[in-house]
């Protein structure tokens, strides 16, 4: 059998769609299953952390979650090339899509930042997850969704709903650990806006197309 292009070991695209997205979903587990451990069981994590030592501990955390993210991006860019197409939305969507997306990166920078957007937002980082997932779900106007589609964007959907429940609980039980952050500040949330902005602009009129080959405004 002769070699498909751009497959590898010799995959040939008829055959072998759930084998590209295979890595994929090893990428997901592997990344997301770290990050819900404590989701699932914060005393667990807890005495691992305890058993492995709070370094070696965090060390393993950043290399299984190295190690998922680049399968995911791999694992990503590889089913593009046989895509299993699921849905596809109507093409208004892609602004419903852009608005979603405006306050995703200056929510970035206010988990980051304390001021009035973090202590309105609670957790921005999660919020932020959450707004970038489901406007890439409502955004498949121009290439159509795919299964890839469905699990990279609705498993990080997914995870980002469950651990803001999850912290929620572990807030009301007396859980959680103070974190100690920056002072609040006006100028933060000043900072967080324009950079915010200013990323969000980047993205739409060059980065996305330069870095994923598809332009959020055709």
């Amino acid at each position: 059998m002769t070699a498909s292009l751009g497959y590898p070991f010799g995959a040939s695209s008829s055959s072998n769609e759930s084998y590209l997205v295979a890595y994929l979903i090893l990428g997901l587990v592997l990344f997301l299953g770290v990050h819900c451990l404590s989701i699932v069981s914060p005393d667990g994590r807890n005495r691992l952390v305890q058993r492995l030592g709070e370094g070696p501990f965090k060390g393993l955390y950043a290399l299984v979650s190295l190690a998922g993210f680049l399968l995911i991006i791999w694992g990503y860019g590889l089913s593009r090339e046989a895509p299993v197409m699921l849905y596809a939305m109507p093409g208004g969507f892609r602004h419903l899509a852009a608005l979603l997306m405006l306050p995703v990166f200056a929510l970035l920078f206010a988990a980051y930042l304390p001021g009035r957007i973090q202590r309105a937002a609670k957790h921005p980082m999660l919020l932020a997850v959450k707004l970038w997932a489901l406007a890439h779900l409502l955004a498949q106007s121009v290439t159509g969704g795919s299964l890839a589609d469905v699990l990279l964007f609705g498993g990080f959907l997914a995870w980002a709903v469950a651990d803001r429940i999850s912290l929620k609980r572990r807030a009301a039980a007396g859980g959680l650990r103070a974190v100690p952050a920056l002072p609040a500040s006006r100028a933060n949330d000043f900072i967080a806006i324009i950079g915010g902005i200013a990323v969000y602009l980047a993205f739409v009129f060059w980065l996305h197309a330069a870095w994923f080959g598809i332009r959020p405004f055709g």
